[in-house]
């Protein structure tokens, strides 16, 4: 029975260097360190003929191929979401502003609360066929108010 008194010593041990060592903090937040992301606005418009305007910022780098931000709204249901467009986008690591506008049939959509969600998104050349790779992906709860 000798094991167990050492046993026992060598887990107390540990377990006073635990609580003698001090507590991790996770590093604060630098927006200066974010090299991908996409942002969307509270508020997005609607108008009467079903035109939707959506918008954002966006930032991202080392892209080989073209980058779009693209959007889709939803209202009612959340399994149908509608696509509202797509921006060209530039990755140069500079934070820049994205607007997506499209017309949906009138009455998909009417003002009030939406769910939006914006995609970063790159056409990367891979043989023949472009294809895609995510750089950021964000969804919000929006306003959407009549223009």
């Amino acid at each position: 029975m000798p094991v167990r008194p050492a046993a026992l010593a060598t887990a107390a041990g540990a377990a006073l260097f635990l609580l003698a060592a001090p507590a991790a903090t996770a590093a604060p937040h630098d927006a200066r360190h974010v090299t991908e992301s996409v942002t969307i606005d509270p508020t997005g418009r609607i108008a009467a003929d079903g035109t939707v305007t959506l918008s954002g910022t966006y930032r991202c780098t080392g892209s080989t191929g073209p980058v779009f931000v693209s959007s889709t709204v939803s209202q009612s249901d959340p399994n149908v979401r509608y696509s509202v467009g797509g921006t060209p986008a530039v990755c140069d690591g500079l934070e820049h502003r994205w607007v997506d506008t499209g017309t949906l049939d009138a009455g998909k959509l009417k003002p009030g609360a939406a769910h939006v969600e914006a995609t970063l998104v790159e056409l990367r050349p891979v043989g023949i066929v472009p294809l895609p790779s995510f750089h950021a992906r964000h969804t919000q709860d929006v306003t959407l108010v009549q223009s």
